[in-house]
């Protein structure tokens, strides 16, 4: 079973699957695919992370994510009197981390591919240049990037034209098509080094950008040791840092596992509560103490340990809200878009691969590649441009994630994979900025604690809180009346939104059968066979 964000894409994957790849086969076509069918967050210019499990039991994970070019400055997106340059690290070259997603699918396929990796780039330049019928979503987000595309670029990229896309016009890639021709025949040097490498720092050049051909040459993805946690009985596998994400969700199923979740009710106030309260205290020690752990002491079994989020669980009350004023990040003797896309998979072995992968916010930096055909990503957010700024999702960083050449950024992407008795039970993530990390917890408690199959818990209306701002997010209609009243006697702020996350999961039924769920806030597609 395949379910990513489109539904050529997961075509493109059942596809792979079909003729005999593997998950991980399946899961780099499905990423070059999601490149050409979802541009707002499908990509060659971003990065991500994966987590593999085989049918054994084995587990690894990959980090692919972006990192800051050598001439990066820890001020550089800040005026000379120190403040901070509104949009500059979200629009245009300069908010361009180097792409590690190309790299990443190399070495995921170096170390677990089967079929030829010509095979799997194949289907992906069949979609660049015989073009792709849009879908409602993807036309509206062209047509509201287009004065972004046209304001961030010297050449007025192909994304762009005279009157509205409309749902059902095919849209057609052929330079992005070539650059895939190159990365199918070349491999990383197909992106890393030649033609592409000169192009994108040409652009860069151009524009007043910083990535070098250097920078290209010497980025490399790295395999990482899974944060691995339980929560009753269920074994939880997922992202290290760069990523907070498997951190902060081991934190928050460790700091509710005690409470009878199922017994007081899904979405009743005293689980949301609870809920918030662990979201508020996690977000905090996030702010603090992650970072990439190449460049700063990430204390992790700290931030695991059971005494610890005991005490943090501790002085929670039933009552009413902590104010975020009032927590901190747990002190430690050191020696750390909402627009992502995920997609999981799982084979005919058992083997699973989950992967989350951005351009950081819809359609990244909006920089296209000249003659590439290919989007930047703006991930250079995702750093802490100022101790104490909020990030385009609020979020506020300090040292741990401060701007440093060739460091990752800190990332919110939680994919995820779950055992139940040494079984694989679960394989989940999302897209979403800051709320990835807290729709990955609901999900799992919505199955684990709320007896909802997968479909169900993936539609099922979510909320969200990370300390700062401190305010309750909910989608609308997510809260009836009398939860909302009982939330706001307890002290809480609560702010409706249109819609939190994408997540798009794969449930193992008992019997082994499988059920995928995708999200029905967009255009995501479970196809298996």
């Amino acid at each position: 079973m395949v379910v990513s964000a489109h539904p050529e894409a997961s075509r493109v994957g059942v596809e792979i699957l079909k003729r005999g790849g593997n998950a991980v086969d399946a899961a780099i076509a499905v990423q070059f695919a999601l490149a050409v069918t979802h541009p707002a967050a499908g990509n060659i210019g971003g990065g991500g992370f994966m987590v593999y499990r085989s049918a054994t039991g084995d587990i690894s994970t990959l980090d692919f994510r972006e990192k800051a070019p050598a001439l990066a400055t820890e001020t550089m997106y800040q005026d000379s009197a120190g403040n901070v340059i509104a949009n500059l690290s979200i629009d245009g070259h300069l908010a361009a981390g180097v792409p590690g997603t190309v790299d990443g699918m190399i070495e995921a396929h170096k170390k677990y591919g089967s079929l030829p990796w010509q095979e799997l780039i194949q289907p992906s330049v069949e979609l660049a240049l015989t073009g792709v019928r849009l879908t409602r979503n993807e036309a509206d987000g062209l047509n509201r990037s287009k004065e972004g595309f046209i304001t961030h670029n010297t050449h007025l990229p192909y994304l762009v034209r005279e009157e509205a896309w409309k749902e059902g016009d095919t849209l057609k890639h052929p330079a992005l098509g070539q650059t895939l021709e190159r990365i199918r025949n070349l491999g990383r040097a197909g992106f890393y080094e030649g033609t592409t490498a000169e192009m994108i720092v040409r652009e860069m050049q151009t524009n007043k950008g910083i990535i070098s051909l250097e920078d290209l040459a010497n980025y490399h993805a790295v395999w990482r040791e899974a944060i691995v946690g339980t929560y009753k009985g269920y074994k939880i596998i997922s992202m290290p840092p760069p990523s907070s994400g498997g951190i902060a969700l081991v934190q928050l199923l460790k700091m509710v596992e005690d409470f009878d979740l199922s017994k007081k009710g899904w979405q009743a106030p005293e689980t949301v509560h609870l809920m918030t309260e662990a979201e508020r205290r996690v977000y905090a020690d996030r702010a603090t103490h992650l970072g990439d752990p190449d460049f700063y002491t990430v204390p992790v079994s700290s931030l695991l340990d059971e005494k610890y989020l005991s005490e943090r669980r501790a002085n929670i009350s039933a009552a009413k809200k902590t104010p975020s004023s009032e927590i901190k990040a747990g002190m430690f003797a050191l020696n750390e878009s909402n627009e992502t896309t995920h997609f999981s998979v799982v084979d005919k072995a058992g083997n699973a691969v989950a992967i989350t992968t951005t351009l950081n916010g819809g359609y990244g930096s909006k920089v296209v590649v000249k003659e590439a055909g290919f989007l930047l990503n703006n991930e250079m957010d995702d750093f802490s441009i100022k101790p104490g700024v909020p990030n385009m999702f609020g979020l506020v960083g300090g040292k741990a994630n401060a701007i440093v050449p060739g460091k990752r950024m800190l990332s919110s992407m939680t994919p995820t994979i779950i055992e139940k008795e040494g079984k694989l039970f679960m394989v989940v993530g999302t897209p979403g900025g800051s709320t990835i990390i807290t729709s990955v917890f609901q999900t799992i408690l919505n199955v684990l604690e709320h007896d909802m199959n997968m479909q169900e818990a993936v539609n099922a209306k979510r909320f969200h809180h990370q300390w700062l701002p401190d305010e309750i997010m909910v989608e609308t209609g997510g809260f009836t009346p009398e939860t909302k009243q009982a939330l706001e006697a307890k002290g809480h702020v609560i702010r409706e939104i249109s819609s939190i996350g994408r997540v798009d999961a794969i449930l193992v039924k008992k019997g082994g059968k499988l059920e995928g769920g995708a999200d029905p806030r967009g255009d995501d597609t479970a196809m298996g066979y």
